[in-house]
């Protein structure tokens, strides 16, 4: 597992999940947008942290009962107990919001225990109570029926698909008021340098724009007088 550097995440909580998509796709990297997963409300800053991850599978019935909430070894809390601080925990829900990939007790743990956020492509149970929570959360819809009757959790930390993104463990999770994004670990310091810088000139070329400038020549900068205005800016608000 790549350790990324703490100021890289810093960086990260300073960009959009849609230019991190740009700097990735450059790479080469299309599917990394985890798909149809909305924050459960917005919290008008990212998202950043390492990936700890949970894989659901189609539940068998005799082995997915209501009893099953009382095992203490089951996969979903023993998920929520050994997720490390400061890391998201993504979980791969089969992309069904039918049945809820947890509730608000749960989500509520993670958050004391220091979690960074939560990612599902399932449904929320007690969405409403979880908006409310300060740590960030990204799910399909509210969803009321247990997982217990549609998916059984039977992996912990492996690698996974959530929203038709693949995710390893220790990846990079950037969520923003839109969307996730999966940054894999050993492309994550140079993606965000690119991401700073590319974020300082769309961010000159949203004033520009405001003030009635064209986007022919601007965005993208094919013109070198508009490479000229942006170190002025630049220097001009220390960016």
């Amino acid at each position: 597992m790549t350790d990324v550097k703490p100021e890289t995440l810093e960086k990260l909580k300073t960009v959009s999940v849609a230019t991190l998509c740009t700097a990735l796709y450059k790479r080469g990297l299309r599917n990394q947008v985890i798909q149809d997963v909305h924050p459960v409300k917005a919290k008008g800053e990212n998202m950043v942290g390492p990936a700890f991850t949970l894989r659901y599978m189609p539940a068998r019935e005799d082995r997915n009962t209501l009893a099953e909430f009382r095992n203490p070894e089951h996969p979903q809390r023993k998920a929520i107990e050994e997720c490390p601080p400061g890391h998201v925990f993504v979980m791969d829900s089969r992309r069904d919001a039918y049945a809820a990939s947890a509730g608000d007790i749960l989500i509520t743990r993670l958050m004391v225990r220091g979690g960074a956020g939560v990612v599902t492509d399932g449904g929320f149970r007690d969405a409403m109570r979880i908006g409310e929570l300060d740590m960030p959360s990204y799910h399909n819809r509210p969803s009321s029926p247990t997982n217990l009757t549609i998916n059984e959790a039977i992996d912990i930390n492996v690698p996974i698909g959530c929203g038709g993104a693949p995710v390893f463990p220790g990846d990079i999770v950037v969520g923003d008021d839109d969307s996730v994004i999966i940054i894999p670990a050993h492309m994550a310091d140079e993606v965000a340098d690119e991401a700073v810088e590319m974020t300082a000139y769309e961010d000159f070329v949203v004033e520009q724009v405001k003030g009635g400038a064209t986007i022919i020549g601007l965005y993208p900068a094919t013109k070198e007088e508009n490479l000229e205005k942006f170190a002025e800016w630049r220097k001009a608000n220390g960016r």
